[in-house]
């Protein structure tokens, strides 16, 4: 990695910025303004800038900051590290922008719009020597960070991911919108190539996919099932995992975590009697283990934003790597290719048309 040539001083606080501030990079200003009273953070937000002034201008309001109106005033203002939450076809574009100028960047998923982006902005961010993060937010839920340490041999994932219709996010369909946050945990959680993906979507309120079901393979033999939807009735944030022996339910909204452990080791001679049916059938059959790990409850954008500015700080790797944010996408784009092969095989003609 290069030399940074605006890398932070430890003598004063870092400067911070936000590129987009519609629904999510709202609250990335939110937060990054909480940090400024965190005495255990030393950061300061010195602007956000909008397409839309107006907006700009609301935001910093709201959280003691400074509208600006292009990301050179951004610069001017010696942003040091920035969250970018534009469209996703301006990431590259943006992200450019601030790391010829040295800026540390966090670029919300999906990382680009395609996979050669992806590949130009991890070449940009080892040019200019940059600290550069992919918003996978839900590597940050603390139930995912509580799973982690569960995993042994995950052989088979049912997910759903439902949410109410809203015109947020249109720019992509509903599998780089919300699927593909459960693609990157089951990816990092499965530690395995995919082999296979089977697909089948439907755009319902928008031109672009809005509800879709996958099902994937894994070199592991291991076997995943999606289902992502933003034209549902309810909001539902979950994942379930089968591995020897285990059962696990993860639940992101509630950040809980459930383990059903198979007990199967030899029933105690001494509680068995050899003349009663009922006991002896009892001892046969295997006892489960209920366990809850401890899930400390925390919002996972404020974790993720003190990691990002933990490796600007410590020019350190981040915990969600611009490379990881590529694998997401590279499986995310087999899936959409998926779903347009299946629209055409089946004559879709409104899926096909939305897609191409």
């Amino acid at each position: 990695m290069g030399e940074n040539p605006n890398m932070p001083s430890s003598s004063g606080a870092l400067r911070v910025g936000v590129v987009g501030v519609g629904a999510f990079g709202r609250n990335h200003a939110r937060v990054y303004h909480d940090l400024q009273s965190d005495s255990s953070q030393s950061v300061q937000l010195v602007g956000v800038v909008d397409s839309d002034f107006a907006l700009a201008q609301a935001v910093a309001k709201e959280f003691g900051t400074s509208a600006l109106r292009s990301i050179d005033e951004l610069i001017q203002a010696g942003v040091q590290a920035a969250s970018v939450a534009v469209p996703t076809a301006a990431h590259l574009d943006v992200a450019r922008q601030l790391m010829q100028k040295g800026v540390d960047v966090l670029i919300e998923k999906p990382l680009t719009a395609t996979l050669a982006e992806a590949d130009e902005m991890i070449g940009l961010a080892e040019r200019y020597g940059c600290i550069a993060q992919t918003g996978h937010l839900e590597r940050f839920n603390p139930a995912v960070r509580a799973t982690l340490p569960l995993l042994t041999q995950p052989m088979f994932f049912e997910v759903h991911r439902l949410s109410i219709f809203t015109p947020r996010s249109l720019d992509v369909d509903v599998v780089l919108d919300l699927m593909i946050h459960d693609i990157d945990i089951v990816l990092t959680f499965a530690r395995s190539a995919v082999t296979e993906v089977r697909a089948v979507g439907l755009p319902i309120l928008s031109q672009k996919t809005d509800i879709a079901n996958v099902r994937m393979e894994f070199e592991s033999g291991c076997v995943a099932n999606f289902t992502a939807s933003r034209v549902s009735t309810e909001r539902v944030r979950k994942l379930r995992f089968f591995q020897p022996h285990q059962y696990v339910s993860l639940d992101y909204s509630r950040q809980d975590v459930l383990v059903l452990t198979i007990d199967d080791s030899p029933p105690d001679p001494a509680g068995l009697d050899p003349f009663n049916p009922a006991s002896v059938a009892a001892s046969a059959v295997p006892g489960i283990a209920p366990f809850k790990p401890l899930v400390e409850q925390q919002e996972p954008l404020h974790a993720e934003l003190v990691s990002f500015l933990r490796a600007v700080w410590g020019r350190s790797r981040p915990e969600v790597t611009l490379e990881d944010g590529r694998r997401a996408l590279a499986v995310a784009t087999q899936v959409v290719e998926a779903i347009a092969e299946h629209s055409h095989r089946v004559r879709l003609p409104e899926l096909t048309r939305a897609e191409s």
